[in-house]
């Protein structure tokens, strides 16, 4: 038994909003209220930790997560996160080079724009190539580009000769060579591809990265995700590692996974397979399987990049995905569905609908993922065939371009989460992260909150933004109904899986800029402490060593913590009129129509006097 007190539980349950402890036994909640009603149930063997006054909530719960994919790769990346300027991110490349054995890349992937540097621009590969003469360099930046130094050229064999594939450009200089910019145009599928080149971990370290990762999870609260599979995520092959660490009981993190179609033109025999092999909620509380999706048919993919225009998804995307969703439904098989643009969630909107009318869905979970720029109408129609929204935040990280492309009231809404919710749909939070948006759930829970971008651009008004209480909903309780687990976990509530963050600060009132510095000082997951800092770090497991030992996590085990206020003014450019630093940011504002001080957010932490607030 483990009981807790001395805490300020909320607990997102509205019959007990509050409780200031709570027993614990056999992986579930016992007793949840006050330190008389619990210690009641205390037993001779039981643990008691005091926690000091500190804020707990339930265990975080991201409902679109590529964890799997991530895990098997995280101990290889380099991540700028939080990084202030680029001048640091390329200090950072450059050390990691001079770390990198060949044949291994140095792999930058997600997380990260130019706009929260202070210089407010990507790296140019000139610069990269300085950072990193002779070592394999991959920049992955959002769903548009990658940029590779000639190292990374030469290992992924790009010549003169290397045609554009479909949906991909390899820029060229003067004389036809590539110079190492990769473009999305329209989709993402050439950086995917020139990404799986570079060279893998054994076996061993994709199980010690798998472990890391999660244990990087757990120091930022999160105790469940849903994985949403993945681009060369083949089932079940690379899925054999999380296998074994939940055949051993090592898992740290809850994971439902969804399996993801991985060829073209014969999505329909992918899905005739898995469904003779699995079957939905097969496996345990710590590992099951959860249906089909993101992808379901290729030519359903409308990727955001919102640099380019909307894509139009080519005529044979009806027939194509309803095969498939004919297929799962008739199946029962729960299924999800990657949408940006509302264009895009009419047309397979009528899909379903036509589906239903032959073969009713019936209360079959489904879901569409991200939904950015999702109609009130289009809304209605999920209602009414019972699916549910899982939103990310994405938009914190590409929201500059989407203003700049379709304007500042245009992007107040992206996604609509208030009107969701007005609607009586489910609706999950998550990140969608590693490979464009981070997996900090507090970046995204800043975002909900705030209403502004990492750049410090804000996007939405009061009336799109979301209070604290909610947000925190969508990130516990609301993602569990995208699992099937709705009333399973959570919420801190007697009878419910014993998962919970005890937090660094008091994510409720907290001033908007700290929430994303917050993290877990105490993680629990199914009553058994998976994570500990501060005064509670001998309660924590062993750390496990990192493999291999010239892993960026060894240097960069997270996201960039931020810098002292009084740091962060020694880095501030001072100057008396609008800066070089800063002309890009003006350029944006100018062409969006965005007022320069909606930036303010961002640029007062730095104290820059080119702008009165």
């Amino acid at each position: 038994m483990l009981i807790l007190t001395n805490g300020r539980f909320h607990t997102v349950d509205r019959a007990q909003p509050l409780a200031t402890a709570v027993a614990i036994k056999d992986g579930k909640f016992l007793a949840v209220g006050d330190a008389e009603d619990v210690m009641r149930h205390r037993t001779p063997e039981a643990q008691v930790i005091d926690l000091n006054g500190r804020t707990v909530i339930p265990g975080l719960n991201d409902s679109h997560l590529h964890l799997i994919r991530g895990g098997l790769n995280y101990n290889l990346e380099l991540r700028w996160e939080g990084v202030p300027s680029l001048a640091d991110a390329l200090r950072m490349l450059k050390e990691q080079a001079l770390r990198t054995p060949s044949p291994q890349w140095v792999r930058v992937v997600g997380g990260w724009n130019e706009f929260q540097f202070a210089e407010k621009r990507m790296p140019t590969l000139d610069e990269i190539n300085a950072a990193a003469p002779d070592t394999p360099v991959f920049v992955l930046h959002l769903y548009d580009r990658a940029l590779l130094n000639r190292a990374a050229l030469r290992q992924v064999g790009y010549t003169k000769d290397t045609p554009n594939p479909p949906g991909g450009e390899i820029q060229r200089d003067a004389s036809g060579n590539p110079t190492g910019m990769l473009i999305a145009r329209p989709n993402a599928m050439i950086l995917y591809a020139t990404l799986a080149k570079g060279p893998k971990l054994p076996l061993d370290q994709q199980i010690n990265s798998t472990r890391q990762f999660m244990r990087e999870l757990n120091r930022l609260g999160i105790t469940s995700a849903i994985d949403a599979g993945g681009g060369f995520q083949n089932y079940p092959e690379d899925y054999s590692v999380v296998e074994q660490l939940a055949a051993q009981d090592q898992l740290t993190i809850r994971i439902a996974y969804n399996l993801f179609t991985q060829n073209k033109g014969q999505e329909l025999q992918d899905f005739e397979k898995w469904t003779a092999m699995v079957s939905p909620g097969q496996g345990s509380d710590f590992y099951r399987h959860n249906g089909a999706g993101e992808m379901l048919v290729f030519s359903a993919a409308d990727f955001e990049d919102f640099l380019e225009p909307r894509p139009d998804l080519p005529e044979t995307m009806e027939a194509e995905l309803e095969k498939v969703v004919r297929h799962l439904v008739g199946k029962r098989w729960p299924f999800r569905l990657h949408a940006t643009y509302d264009e895009s969630i009419s047309r397979m909107l009528d899909v379903f609908e036509k589906v239903d009318r032959d073969i009713p869905f019936n209360g079959l979970h489904w879901m569409f993922d991200h939904a950015e720029t999702i109609s009130p109408r289009n809304i209605d129609r999920v209602k009414a065939l019972g699916g549910g929204i899982a939103i990310q935040h994405r938009m914190a990280f590409q929201g500059e371009y989407f203003v700049e492309r379709y304007g500042a009231q245009a992007a107040k809404a992206t996604p609509p989460v208030k009107r969701m919710l007005e609607n009586g749909v489910p609706v999950g939070a998550g990140t969608d992260a590693t490979r464009v948006a981070s997996y900090n759930p507090w970046t995204a829970l800043y975002w909900l909150v705030s209403g502004r971008t990492v750049g410090g651009l804000r996007l939405y008004d009061a009336g799109s933004k979301l209070d604290r209480d909610t947000a925190l909903e969508l990130w516990t309780a609301g993602s569990a109904w995208f699992s099937n687990e709705q009333g399973k976990k959570g919420r801190i509530q007697e009878g419910m899986l014993a998962d919970l963050s005890v937090l660094s600060a008091d994510f409720f009132s907290v001033d908007e800029e700290a929430i994303k510095s917050i993290e877990s000082v105490l993680t629990v997951v199914g009553g058994k402490v998976v994570y500990g800092a501060a005064e509670f770090t001998p309660l924590a497991p062993p750390p496990l060593p990192v493999l291999p030992d010239w892993s960026p996590v060894n240097k960069v085990p997270g996201h960039y913590r931020a810098v002292a206020p009084a740091a962060a003014r020694s880095l501030a450019h001072q100057c008396s009129g609008p800066c070089a630093v800063h002309s890009h940011a003006h350029d944006v504002a100018r062409r969006s129509k965005v007022p320069v001080s909606d930036y303010s957010g961002f640029w007062g932490a730095f104290g820059c006097s080119c702008f009165a607030f």
